[in-house]
């Protein structure tokens, strides 16, 4: 069974010339103790989507249809008090920059110790040694001596790792983490894939890991979506999608990453730009951008294929209605 459902999610902005659609029809799922990778370009909707997840989307956006399902229950329609409830007691949340979440004039232990005690029914004495136990887990060193120091007095490593010892304080089922790696150094990028690794292991947590970063994809997720315009483009496991991509669009991400082994005096790139909310081309809308488009791909826009082992919104899966 699914821990996390979504089922053809739209999110959609008001603008002055009608609706903006920013994302349109997402659908997919993540099973406990799995790590699912939302990749793509910037604007692709991949932080969109985990907003609309966590119930945190910018107004005046909204769901405008679809279901969100965690554990079988619809969360997408929950009052914004019962939320909260659920956010950081069910799902936990990473972001990029953790001085976002953290406060600058508390001392760590006391976010820790209020974030424990606001979802689990602990004492202070208890909650206290939950949250030494939390900076332990998350390699902290003299993590008793650290709950009084603030964030300002912490290296930007050591602070995404107390991010996310407050993201786990009331072990949540979901942890959404929105490229938790991207400020940090490339040692420090690898000790936190690790962590999201054991937690994912060790305590069945369902991980949504978004970053535009392919290397990290590879090394943490079990499947990957790759995102595009606001919809997913190619959706499967992440060894297939890397080594055998379907979508046209993967494949030229793909081709954009240098490769060690073989040299290459210049490194493919995809033409173009993703195209903006309010321009967003009919059938498909990487047409434009695509070398292998055709007719029906300027008119009509295709839904998830099957792929061989992957799944790709692209006519060329489509058998002999795609032919080019």
């Amino acid at each position: 069974m699914s821990l996390l459902e979504v089922r053809h999610l739209i999110v959609e902005f008001p603008h002055r010339r009608g609706l903006l659609r920013a994302l349109d029809d997402v659908s997919f799922s993540i099973a406990p103790g799995e790590i699912l990778g939302v990749v793509g370009e910037s604007g692709a909707g991949k932080s969109l989507t985990g907003a609309a997840i966590i119930g945190l989307l910018e107004p005046p956006g909204r769901v405008a249809g679809g279901q969100i399902l965690l554990e079988g229950q619809r969360i997408d329609q929950l009052s914004g008090e019962a939320m909260r409830q659920v956010r950081g007691r069910r799902i936990g949340a990473i972001f990029q920059d953790p001085l976002t979440s953290l406060n600058p004039l508390y001392s760590i232990g006391r976010q820790l110790i209020e974030t424990i005690q606001t979802h689990l029914k602990l004492s202070h004495a208890q909650a206290r040694q939950r949250a030494i136990e939390l900076l332990q887990d998350t390699g902290i060193p003299a993590a008793e001596q650290r709950l009084e120091h603030y964030p300002h007095q912490f290296s930007g490593g050591m602070r995404q790792r107390v991010v996310i010892a407050l993201a786990l304080a009331a072990e949540p089922r979901l942890i959404v983490a929105d490229e938790p790696t991207t400020a940090l150094d490339v040692s420090i990028q690898a000790q936190i894939i690790q962590l999201l690794q054991r937690v994912c292991r060790e305590r069945g947590a369902a991980v949504m890991l978004i970053t535009h970063d392919m290397g990290v994809i590879a090394e943490t997720c079990d499947r990957v979506a790759v995102m595009y315009a606001g919809r997913i483009a190619e959706i499967g496991p992440v060894h297939e999608v890397i080594h055998q991509p379907a979508h046209p669009y993967t494949a030229g991400l793909m081709a954009a990453i240098p490769d060690m082994e073989h040299d290459r005096e210049q490194l493919a790139q995809i033409d173009g730009a993703m195209p903006r909310l309010g321009a967003i081309p009919r059938g498909c809308a990487f047409n434009p951008r695509c070398p292998q488009a055709f007719e029906r791909c300027r008119i009509e826009r295709p839904d998830l294929l099957p792929a061989g082992a992957t799944q790709a919104a692209c006519w060329l899966h489509a058998g002999a209605g795609g032919t080019a």
